[in-house]
């Protein structure tokens, strides 16, 4: 069964938004958010854990999903939704195999002949980008914009969600180039009043 992602994918970040990831969630699901990674570079893995708790508690609590940035082991651990992997990270096969059928395996991809090289393994849906310039990622890869994205649309079928540089004025151009679902970061978390930013987005989204 094809996953069904909501337009806008809230991502949390603890240093952009000086808040816990817990408090980001009780936030973001505020103005209407169902589906939230949590994504932390800076936490030893018992510090990740224990802040991974505190945010499933939330999030159960508010009926939302969570997914993990890159570690499948804290996933298990606190019993997230899912996982959301990267080119160096563990390969989305043995993924699946340690969550299960049930979980959600996000991928992300930068290049078309990423993404269809990933369209053949067993993830839910595909994260495309950078599609602009991005600040939130040291090393970013090329930015694949809205042509590429239009280009992948028509060879993929499963849900792509884009990331990268998304803004108030540029997420409905994202959409529509053939995105599923919209990840944000620094628009959604810099800009001060997170769940007004987060209903904002959603009102915006066809």
């Amino acid at each position: 069964m094809r996953l069904e992602i909501p337009k806008l994918y809230p991502i949390t970040d603890t240093g952009i938004s000086g808040m816990s990831h817990a408090a980001q969630i009780e936030q973001l699901a505020a103005g209407g958010a169902t589906f939230i990674q949590i994504r932390e570079k800076r936490m030893s893995p018992r510090e990740f854990y224990l802040a991974g708790l505190e945010a499933m508690s939330v999030a159960r609590k508010l009926g939302v999903r969570i997914i993990v940035n890159d570690r499948v082991d804290i996933a298990l651990a606190i019993k997230a939704d899912g996982v959301h992997l990267g080119q160096t990270d563990l390969p989305p096969d043995r993924a699946r195999f340690l969550l299960g059928e049930s979980r959600i395996v996000g991928y992300s991809t930068h290049t078309l002949e990423q993404a269809l090289a990933a369209d053949l393994t067993p993830v839910d849906y595909l994260a495309i980008g950078p599609v602009f310039d991005t600040s939130t990622k040291e090393n970013p890869d090329p930015i694949v914009g809205l042509e590429m994205m239009d280009v992948i649309r028509s060879r993929i079928n499963k849900p792509l969600v884009a990331i990268g540089g998304i803004t108030l004025a540029t997420a409905r151009s994202v959409i529509e180039a053939g995105a599923d679902s919209v990840a944000v970061i620094s628009n959604l978390l810099s800009v001060g009043n997170i769940s007004e930013r987060t209903k904002a987005y959603l009102e915006l989204l066809p």
